[in-house]
C-alpha cells in the first residue's frame, strides 16, 4: 500500500530559479528509498515539502491518505507527529541531556504549556530509555548533547524521530559529517528501522554504494528532475554518470 505519493511536485523560489521540476514518485510503507543526487539537485527542498518545512508551488504531496498541500496549522501539526526528521548536523539542544532532546520529539502530542514545563508521562520517559538502549547509547542518557561524539547525537536524532511513532522518517544526508565507522553504524539502525519496526525511510545520500547496499529503491536527482529510479542493481554506470553529469571514474565512492 502506498504511504506517499508525490505526483508533479515543483518548487520555485523566484520565475528563473525552479529548484524541483515535476517531480513523481510512490514509496510503500515499510520501504527503505535513498535520494542521490548532486549538491544543489534539490534533494534536501525535496524532503523539505514533505512535511511542509518548505512550501512547494505546483503538484500534490498525498501521505497516508492526506493531500500534505490542502492541511491547515493544526491539521499539518497533526500531520508532521507521523513525519520524523533526521538532520545533517543533528539540529539537538547542545546544552540539554541527551534524555531531554529525544523527549521534545513528543512534543507534537503536548499543549504549549505542557511542552514548556517539560511534562511527559511515565511511559513516554520509558519509551526514550528504551530507543535509547535499543541504539546503543542509554549510558549516556544523563549526558549533555555537547558532550557526545557526531555519531552518538546522530542516533540521539534517530531516537528523538522514532519516539513520535512515525510512519516516515525522512533523513536529510545523515551520515555526511560522520566518519566511515559511525556512518555504517547509523546506516544499519535506519535499515533494522526500516525492516524490524516496519517504518518507512527517505535517505537523502551522497554515497552511491551506501545507497545500493542499504536501499530497497533509489531515486535520482538531477537539476530538480527525477533522472532514474529503480533497485539499486539497475542502477548503471551510465545511468550514475546521468545523475552526477561527471564520468564514473571522477566520482568519488566512499
Amino acid at each position: 500500500m502506498s504511504l506517499l505519493k508525490i505526483e508533479g511536485l515543483g518548487k520555485s523560489y523566484t520565475a528563473d530559479k525552479q529548484i524541483l521540476k515535476n517531480v513523481n514518485f510512490e514509496i510503500k510503507a515499510g520501504e527503505f528509498v535513498s535520494i542521490i543526487g548532486p549538491s544543489g539537485a534539490g534533494k534536501s527542498t525535496m524532503l523539505r515539502c514533505i512535511n511542509r518545512m518548505v512550501e512547494f508551488n505546483e503538484g500534490k504531496i498525498i501521505f497516508n491518505h492526506q493531500d500534505v498541500g490542502s492541511l491547515n496549522n493544526k491539521e499539518l501539526r497533526k500531520l508532521r507527529t507521523n513525519i520524523g526528521m533526521v538532520f545533517q548536523h543533528y539540529n539537538l539542544v547542545p546544552r540539554l541531556t541527551v534524555i531531554e532532546n529525544v523527549l521534545h520529539g513528543r512534543f507534537g502530542y503536548k499543549t504549549t504549556l505542557q511542552g514548556v514545563l517539560g511534562r511527559y508521562t511515565e511511559e513516554e520517559k520509558e519509551r526514550a530509555f528504551y530507543l535509547l538502549e535499543k541504539l546503543g547509547i542509554h549510558e549516556h542518557a544523563y549526558k549533555r548533547c555537547d558532550q557526545l561524539s557526531g555519531g552518538q547525537q546522530q542516533r540521539v536524532g534517530i531516537c528523538r524521530a522514532l519516539i513520535q511513532e512515525p510512519k516516515l522518517i525522512l533523513c536529510d544526508e545523515p551520515i555526511a559529517s560522520l566518519d566511515p565507522s559511525s556512518s555504517k553504524v547509523i546506516m544499519d539502525h535506519l535499515k533494522s528501522i526500516s525492516t524490524e519496526m516496519g517504518i518507512t525511510c527517505l535517505v537523502n545520500l551522497h554515497q552511491v554504494e551506501v545507497a545500493q547496499h542499504y536501499s530497497d529503491h533509489i531515486i535520482g536527482l538531477n537539476k530538480g528532475e527525477v533522472v532514474f529510479r529503480g533497485e539499486g542493481s539497475e542502477l548503471s554506470a551510465e545511468q550514475i554518470q546521468k545523475i552526477y553529469e561527471t564520468n564514473t571514474k571522477d566520482l568519488i565512492i566512499e
